[in-house]
C-alpha cells in the first residue's frame, strides 16, 4: 500500500486485501486528516498531510463537497456539520447515548461537574456522550475524541477485559508511539527536565498496576494522567446480558475543585448510584425493533458522475454512503440488506464493506452481518461536537448576504421575551447598508426578528401578530428606523420548536415591499432550511446552544 493509502488505514491493520477500494481509502484518509486538524486545512496542507497528488486531493475534496461534507472557506477546506451523519449512524446503532445520556446529564447537573460516557476503541477509549459545564476552566474533550487507554481511568477498566492479543497490540503501539503523538487531541507525554534529577517512569508497569487495581476495586481513578490539574473517577456500566463492560461513566473535574482522593470519597458513591440506574435502564430497554431500512441512499451518485465526469469519485461517494445505511432500527446489516438500503449492487457494497473493515470502520460477524465501530467517529465528528447555532448559521448567512447583496442576521429572544439579541450576522458590500453588531439588543415588537419569534412562541398571542403566525414570516416597514425594511423567518430545532430567527434587511429606496416578499423571502426561507438541516444533524447526539 502506498503512503497515501496508509493515511486512511489504522496502524493495527496489516496487509491490504486485493478487493480494497483505493479511492475510498484515500477519501477516508482525507476526512481523518481534516478531523485531526480540527476541521480545516488548505488543499496544499492536505496534499502534504496525506501524501496524495494535488489533483487527487482536488477530486476527493470536490466529491466530498458534492456530498455536503466539506466546503471552501477562503483558502481552506472545512468540514461541514453534514459530515456528522456518518458518526450519527454509529451512535444511533449503538443506542447507548439515547438510553443513558439523560442519566449522565442529570448527574452532571447534580454534581456541577462534567460527566462523560466512553466506549473501548481497540487499545484506546472514545467518548460517545459529554455533559460539560460552561466555565472559563472546563474540560475540552468532545464526542468522538480518542484517548490512549493508559492515560485514562476508563482505559484501565476496559483493559480488565483485554485478551493477551489485545495486550500485545497495546505494547506494540506503546513501543512505536511512546509519546502518544498519534492521539492529536491530548498533550504528548511531557519530558522530565534534566535539572529535576528525576527519571520518567515507563507507563507500562503503572498502567498494568492500575488495571489490576481497577479489577479489584470495580472503579478507576485518573489522577492527572492527561495533563496537570485534570482528575476523573470512572465506573463501568455493564451489559445486562453478557456482564461485560458496555461503556464507562466518568466524572471529570480539576484539582482546584476536587483532589483525586476527594473524587473517591465524595463523588464516587453518587457515580455508582447513577451507574446502577444506567444498568437498570439497559435491562429494562425493549429489544431494538427492526425498523424500515432506508432505500436508494446512493442512487444519486450516478447522476453526479454523469454531470461531473472524472472530477467526481463515485466509488468514494458510494462507499461513504454505505456507512449511513446503518443506524437506529438496523444496527447490523447483511450484505443484501446494505445493497437494498443503498440501491447499489451486491458486488459494489461488498467491496465497500471489505474496505471499511480493512480501515477499522466496520466489523464482520460470523452470522454474516456487519456493524459499525467507534472509529467511524474519526470521520469529521469531533470538530462540530461543541458547535453552536451562530457558528452553524454564519456560513449560510454569508452566502445569503453575498447572493442578495443585503445584510443578514440571526437573533434569539431574551429570557423575558421583551428583546431580541443578535448572535450572528453577515454584511453586504454596499455604501449604504445596515450594520447591527453581534450582541446588540433591540425591542422585540419593533423588529421582524422579534415579531416572528413572538408570533411562533408567545402564549397568549400578542396583539397584531396573528397574521405573522399564519403566514410564517414577519415584514417590518420603517418602524425601527426610517428607511429600514426587513423580513424574518423562524429557525426550528429537531422538535419543531422555534429557537431563533433569520432576517434580511434593506433600504426602502432599494426594495419595495413586494420585492421583499417575492425576492428576499424565498431566499431567506431556503437559507433557514439549510441552517435547520445542519442544526438537526449536529444536535442529534450533541447539544447545540442557541447562542
Amino acid at each position: 500500500m502506498t503512503p497515501a493509502e496508509q493515511a486512511g488505514t489504522p496502524t493495527e491493520v496489516a496487509g491490504t486485501p486485493a478487493e480494497v477500494v483505493g479511492p475510498l481509502v484515500r477519501g477516508v484518509g482525507v476526512l481523518r486528516r481534516l478531523t485531526e486538524a480540527d476541521g480545516a486545512l488548505s488543499p496544499s496542507a492536505l496534499e502534504r498531510a496525506t501524501g496524495l497528488a494535488r489533483s487527487t486531493v482536488d477530486r476527493i475534496t470536490g466529491t466530498l463537497a458534492r456530498m455536503g461534507y466539506v466546503r471552501p472557506a477562503g483558502r481552506d477546506l472545512v468540514l461541514t456539520p453534514r459530515v456528522m451523519e456518518l458518526g450519527n449512524a454509529y451512535l444511533a446503532a449503538l443506542r447507548l447515548p439515547a438510553l443513558l445520556g439523560a442519566r449522565a446529564d442529570a448527574l452532571a447537573d447534580e454534581l456541577d461537574e462534567s460527566v462523560s460516557l466512553a466506549v473501548a476503541d481497540l487499545d484506546g477509549i472514545r467518548f460517545i456522550h459529554q455533559a460539560t459545564r460552561r466555565r472559563a476552566l472546563s474540560v475540552s474533550f468532545r464526542i468522538g475524541d480518542l484517548l490512549p487507554a493508559e492515560r485514562t481511568a476508563p482505559g484501565a477498566l476496559f483493559a480488565t477485559e483485554w485478551t493477551e492479543a489485545e495486550w500485545t497490540r497495546w505494547r506494540r503501539r506503546r513501543t512505536a508511539d511512546p509519546k502518544n503523538a498519534s492521539f492529536p487531541v491530548i498533550p504528548p507525554v511531557p519530558p522530565i527536565p534534566p535539572a529535576s534529577g528525576r527519571k520518567l517512569a515507563p507507563l507500562s508497569p503503572s498502567f498494568t498496576e492500575r488495571v489490576e487495581r481497577a479489577r479489584r476495586d470495580g472503579w478507576a481513578l485518573d489522577d492527572q494522567l492527561i495533563e496537570p490539574g485534570l482528575v476523573a473517577v470512572s465506573a463501568p456500566v455493564r451489559h445486562p446480558d453478557t456482564g461485560r463492560i458496555a461503556c464507562v461513566a466518568s466524572v471529570v473535574s480539576h484539582t482546584s475543585r476536587h483532589s483525586a482522593a476527594d473524587l473517591r470519597t465524595s463523588l464516587l458513591p453518587r457515580l455508582r448510584t447513577t451507574v446502577k440506574a444506567m444498568e437498570a435502564d439497559l435491562s429494562a430497554a425493549p429489544p431494538e425493533q427492526r425498523g424500515p431500512a432506508p432505500a436508494g441512499l446512493a442512487t444519486w451518485t450516478t447522476a453526479s458522475k454523469h454531470e461531473l465526469g472524472r472530477d467526481f469519485v463515485e466509488s468514494l461517494a458510494r462507499g461513504l454512503t454505505v456507512l449511513t445505511a446503518f443506524g437506529e432500527g438496523h444496527p447490523a446489516l447483511t450484505l443484501s440488506e446494505a445493497a437494498r438500503a443503498t440501491g447499489l449492487s451486491r458486488a459494489t457494497v461488498r467491496r465497500a464493506l471489505l474496505t471499511h473493515e480493512h480501515l477499522g470502520l466496520v466489523t464482520a460477524h460470523p452470522d454474516r452481518t456487519f456493524t459499525l465501530t467507534p472509529r467511524v467517529l474519526d470521520l469529521g465528528f469531533p470538530p462540530h461536537a461543541r458547535t453552536s447555532l451562530p457558528r452553524l448559521a454564519e456560513p449560510h448567512l454569508r452566502s445569503l448576504a453575498a447572493r442578495l447583496q443585503e445584510p443578514a442576521a440571526l437573533a434569539v429572544l431574551t429570557a423575558d421575551g421583551k428583546e431580541i439579541q443578535y448572535t450572528a450576522g453577515a454584511t453586504a458590500g454596499r455604501v449604504l447598508t445596515v450594520h447591527i453588531p453581534v450582541g446588540t439588543r433591540l425591542p422585540a415588537t419593533a423588529t421582524s426578528l422579534g415579531r416572528v419569534l413572538l408570533a411562533t412562541t408567545a402564549t397568549p398571542l400578542p396583539p397584531g401578530l396573528a397574521e405573522v403566525r399564519t403566514q410564517g414570516y414577519a415584514l417590518v416597514d420603517e418602524e425601527l428606523e426610517s428607511g429600514l425594511r426587513s423580513v424574518a423567518v423562524p429557525v426550528r430545532d429537531r422538535t419543531g420548536r422555534p429557537i431563533a430567527a433569520l432576517n434580511v434587511a434593506t433600504h426602502a429606496a432599494r426594495r419595495t415591499l413586494e420585492d421583499c416578499v417575492h425576492t428576499l423571502l424565498p431566499a431567506l426561507r431556503a437559507t433557514a432550511d439549510l441552517v435547520q438541516t445542519d442544526l438537526h444533524t449536529a444536535s442529534r447526539f450533541t447539544p447545540v446552544p442557541p447562542t
